[in-house]
C-alpha cells in the first residue's frame, strides 16, 4: 500500500479482518508522519506518542466505518485532529482572540503600503540555524493555524486533504495559513530574523 493512495478493496478487507500484517503495514506506513504532526503541533515527546496511540485505537475500534473512498492517510489525520481537539478542550486551551488584526493594521500606512515589508518565510524556514526560533514561535501560534500551517508546510498535504481533515473550507483554509504565516513572520521579525 502506499499512503496516497486510497487502498485496494483487498487491503481494505484484510484490516477489517484484523489481520496482523495489514495492521502493522498501516502503522508503519503511518505512524511517524502522525508522531511528527503531533510534534509540530506544539504536543511534547510523550504527549505525541499517546496522540498517536490514541489516532490507532480510535482506527481500530472504527475501522468497520472507513469506507476506503479516502486516502487511509486522511481519515488517520482526520482522527488525530479531532484527538488534539479533545486534549485542547481537555486543558481548557482555546484562543478567543486574535490579535493578529491589530499586528496588520500597524504594518500599513494610509495609503495601504507595507511600513516594513514582510520577511521571506521560505528562506527563514530553510536555515538550520533558526529551527528553534521556529519552533517557539510556531508553539505562540493558535491551535487551528497551527494544524493548518503543519499540514500543509511540514507534512507537505493538499489543500483539499487538509480541508477534509480540519472540516473548514477552501476560504478558510486560506484565512488560517495566511494567518499563520503572518504570525510567524512577525515572531521571527520580533526575534531579530530581518528580511536582509
Amino acid at each position: 500500500m502506499t499512503p496516497t493512495s486510497p487502498p485496494s478493496i483487498g487491503f481494505l478487507e484484510r484490516l477489517r479482518r484484523r489481520e496482523p500484517e495489514a495492521l502493522a503495514e498501516a502503522v508503519r506506513d503511518h505512524a511517524r508522519p502522525l508522531h511528527r504532526a503531533a510534534r509540530g503541533l506544539g504536543f511534547e515527546e510523550h504527549e505525541a506518542e499517546d496522540l498517536v496511540q490514541d489516532v490507532f485505537v480510535t482506527f481500530l475500534e472504527r475501522l468497520d466505518q472507513f469506507e476506503g473512498r479516502s486516502q487511509l492517510r486522511t481519515w488517520l489525520f482526520g482522527i488525530l485532529h479531532r484527538k488534539t481537539l479533545e486534549r485542547r478542550r481537555a486543558a481548557a486551551v482555546d484562543d478567543r482572540m486574535d490579535p493578529i488584526d491589530e499586528v496588520f493594521e500597524a504594518r500599513f500606512d494610509g495609503n495601504g503600503k507595507w511600513t516594513r515589508p514582510p520577511a521571506d518565510l521560505e528562506r527563514l524556514l530553510l536555515s538550520k540555524e533558526i529551527g528553534d526560533v521556529i519552533r517557539g514561535c510556531m508553539g505562540g501560534l493558535p491551535v487551528h493555524q497551527r494544524e493548518a500551517f503543519v499540514l500543509r508546510e511540514v507534512e507537505g498535504l493538499a489543500t483539499d486533504e487538509i480541508c477534509k481533515i480540519l472540516s473548514i473550507s477552501v476560504t478558510n483554509f486560506g484565512v488560517l495559513i495566511h494567518r499563520a504565516r503572518a504570525r510567524l513572520r512577525e515572531c521571527l521579525e520580533s526575534k531579530g530574523w530581518e528580511r536582509p
